[in-house]
């Protein structure tokens, strides 16, 4: 099915409705696995033990998905690794409790509308997350590092520490994205930005003397 795709390497061996959620118990079929540490492939099986992921909601339900698991021993002496827990690629990441369908979702509502109003909006959908938990999504995505300045490039100071400490935040002011921050707000470091990002061709700024 089209709504389970990212579950098409595993076995589902039970489906249930419970309330408003529903339950999936699955399986790994792995027989091999690479150790995350040194990249050897193992196939002795050291034990087992089952997940609990969140996933994506389904006609309004809750989704959990209590998927079992191997933990396998790796067999190259100098690794600092005993033992590592197999990965579904596209479904399970380390130590996560959600999906990695879920966790994007998330991170794209938090994106949008940060915490508290990223919250009312995932428990709406079914997908129930604390703004801290968003906003951590948040801070875990890596920085994109601008190459070139957009078209309309909006240009204003804030405060690090207000009275004290001031930086500059550079806008694509067409998408309203960040483009970067600067660590202070004098026109030196301004320059030295745009000198090795070109591209803009329209500057909003206000009438701050800095």
């Amino acid at each position: 099915m089209t709504t389970f795709s990212h579950l098409a390497s595993v076995v589902i061996e039970e489906v249930t409705v419970s309330g408003g959620a529903v339950e999936l118990v699955a399986r790994t079929t792995t027989r091999e696995a690479a150790c995350p540490g040194c990249g050897t492939v193992s196939g002795r099986v050291h034990g087992g033990y089952r997940r609990r992921l969140a996933d994506l909601a389904v006609a309004g339900r809750q989704v959990v998905i209590y998927l079992a698991v191997q933990r396998f021993v790796c067999p190259e002496p100098e690794c600092g690794r005993r033992t590592f827990v197999e990965q579904v690629d596209g479904l399970t990441e380390p130590f996560a409790r959600r999906t990695s369908s879920l966790r994007c979702a998330l991170e794209k509502i938090a994106l949008a509308l940060a915490g508290r109003p990223a919250a009312r909006l995932a428990a709406h959908l079914s997908v129930p997350a604390s703004p801290n938990s968003l906003l951590r999504l948040v801070r875990r995505l890596p920085d994109k590092q601008a190459t070139a300045a957009p078209r309309v490039l909006g240009v204003d100071d804030f405060a690090f520490k207000k009275g004290h400490v001031y930086g500059t935040i550079l806008l694509d002011t067409e998408t309203g994205e960040r483009v970067d921050v600067l660590r202070d707000r004098t026109a030196g470091t301004l320059s030295t930005w745009l000198r090795e990002h070109p591209g803009a061709e329209i500057l909003c700024r206000d009438r701050a003397n800095a």
